[in-house]
């Protein structure tokens, strides 16, 4: 974490290094956003399988503010909900502006010493280095208040960044109240700042709503430091980390950015990409040097894979986890599943929560997974229903296998040894144990346990009939042909009293 001091200090840097600044966050999550069209919050929405405020938490993350502080208003409880112990929140029972907003932390931060960074929980793309810039450029020029700005094509509904003619003589403009002069700057704030503390809630407490909107314009206290202490700018060399969501577009807008930061992260870290394009990944996910990711997959949630995986295309996973020198093929969905290494896996697997396989498991065409443990080396290559249970090393699983775990109540489990060689079309009605080094003839069905060693089948005679087939072929074909109303072939039809030919 890069060192946060001023020129203040006057400490040794040995005493600096080890008691850096205080520093705080508040973060205004409170808003509807009306313009989303949703019935949830907006800084619930997610890019990369993470909401909104989620994101600006991250970002926060490596400058650790203590405390860091959210303030929510709009289904606050599902925001409480999503975000737990790991920050302290304030409820804004009624959305009166910015500065409303900040002051509501003014109880959370009592006896706080030090910077706080302000920031907006709808700007999902800001990096943590740049807010580290931020807190170094507010604290080696000794300001009051500094003010992340950026210089957009477009700056209609944005704050202008107004700069006075001497050094560090700054006011922000909203744009509602903005002069026809003031609406073609093209510098905007970009909502995100850095206070000292005792400044910001001296000020606060005088805010008026003497504007446009009638609200308590955070923006306010940027001119007020300006004129009476220092303020300061730090202008973002990226438009988008400064995006905020206030619509679907912005939304969609924001999570192409950071999926093509993801994937630009991971080609560096190694990582090969058959087409980058149409990849999708979580901003959890991990992925290991010298894999390659083929067309169409995507890997949510907390997805890690290991090095040297092949995925050759059209596959999802979502939490779970990947050994080393896996080979996923077309088709495969995971969830909460954890594949071994150098496991094979698909065509059109379904691995469904709890899934476990070992190192070298076969699992192929249309075989599902669900809640068992599959040991090192065994194979169902194609047909098989594997649920509820726990099946040794080793061990073959024919095609057609199903594991009956249900019986309309309660789901029981079935276990199978090591080196057990089960026939196709089996049924295991659970619950039932199968011994190691088992055979199960094709064509059973198992409802008691099964010594090691043992043979198991049902004797089902076969029964034939002889010539069986000729007949059942001539009386197809004559109903065939009455249904079309033709005559049969094999006899004859009266018309007008005389015999015709069949």
């Amino acid at each position: 974490m890069m060192a946060i001091r001023t020129s203040k200090d006057t400490a040794s840097d040995d005493e600096r290094a080890a008691e850096p600044l205080p520093l705080a966050a508040v973060v205004i999550a409170a808003g509807q956003g009306k313009r989303m069209h949703s019935e949830r919050a907006k800084v619930l929405h997610e890019i990369g399988g993470r909401a909104l405020v989620e994101h600006v938490l991250a970002a926060l993350a490596p400058l650790r503010p203590d405390p860091a502080v959210v303030v929510v208003g709009h289904q606050a409880e599902r925001v409480r909900q999503l975000l737990g112990d790991k920050v302290t929140t304030v409820l804004q029972k009624d959305q009166l502006g910015t500065g409303h907003a900040v002051l509501q932390a003014k109880g959370a931060l009592r006896g706080f010493d030090g910077d706080i960074l302000v920031l907006c929980g709808d700007v999902p793309l800001l990096r943590a280095e740049t807010l580290m810039e931020l807190v170094e450029a507010h604290r080696s020029s000794d300001a009051k208040a500094t003010v992340l700005s950026v210089r957009v094509e477009d700056p209609s509904g944005y704050g202008r960044i107004v700069r006075g003619a001497g050094e560090g003589q700054l006011r922000i403009v909203e744009d509602a109240d903005a002069s026809d002069e003031e609406q073609h700057i093209d510098e905007i704030n970009t909502g995100t700042y850095c206070f000292d503390a005792a400044f910001l809630f001296r000020e606060l407490s005088r805010l008026g709503r003497e504007n446009a909107q009638r609200e308590y314009y955070l923006t306010d206290l940027v001119e007020v430091a300006s004129r009476r202490f220092a303020a300061t700018c730090l202008m973002l060399e990226d438009e988008d980390e400064a995006m905020g969501i206030n619509t679907r577009a912005d939304l969609a807008r924001a999570e192409s950015v950071l999926q093509d930061r993801l994937i630009a992260h991971w080609l560096e870290s190694g990582v090969t990409f058959l087409d980058p394009a149409t990849a999708f990944l979580s901003a959890g996910t991990i992925i290991g040097a010298e894999t390659v990711i083929g067309p169409y997959v995507r890997l949510d949630g907390t997805t890690v894979i290991g090095k040297g995986c092949v995925f050759e295309g059209a596959s999802h996973l979502r939490d779970t986890r990947v050994g080393d020198g896996a080979l996923l093929r077309w088709g495969v969905v995971a969830d909460s599943a954890r594949i071994g290494s150098e496991a094979k896996i698909g065509p059109f697997a379904h691995l469904r929560p709890e899934a476990d396989l070992g190192e070298q498991v076969h699992i192929g065409n249309f075989v599902e997974v669900k809640k068992s443990r599959v040991g090192a080396r065994t194979k169902a290559n194609h047909l098989a229903y594997i649920g509820d249970a726990d099946v040794g090393k080793d061990s073959n699983l024919g095609a057609g296998l199903i594991t009956c775990n249900y019986d309309g109540l309660d789901k029981h489990r079935t276990v199978i040894g090591d080196r057990v060689q089960i026939g196709s079309d089996t049924q295991l009605v659970a619950p039932v144990r199968l011994g190691d080094d088992s055979y199960i003839a094709a064509g059973s069905t198992i409802t008691k346990d099964v010594e090691p060693g043992s043979l198991a089948y049902n004797d089902k005679p076969q029964r034939t009939r002889a010539g069986w087939v000729a007949g059942f072929r001539a009386r197809a074909q004559g109903a065939a042909k009455a249904r079309s109303g033709a005559a049969p072939t094999h006899g004859a039809a009266k018309t007008g009293g005389k015999k015709k030919k069949g």
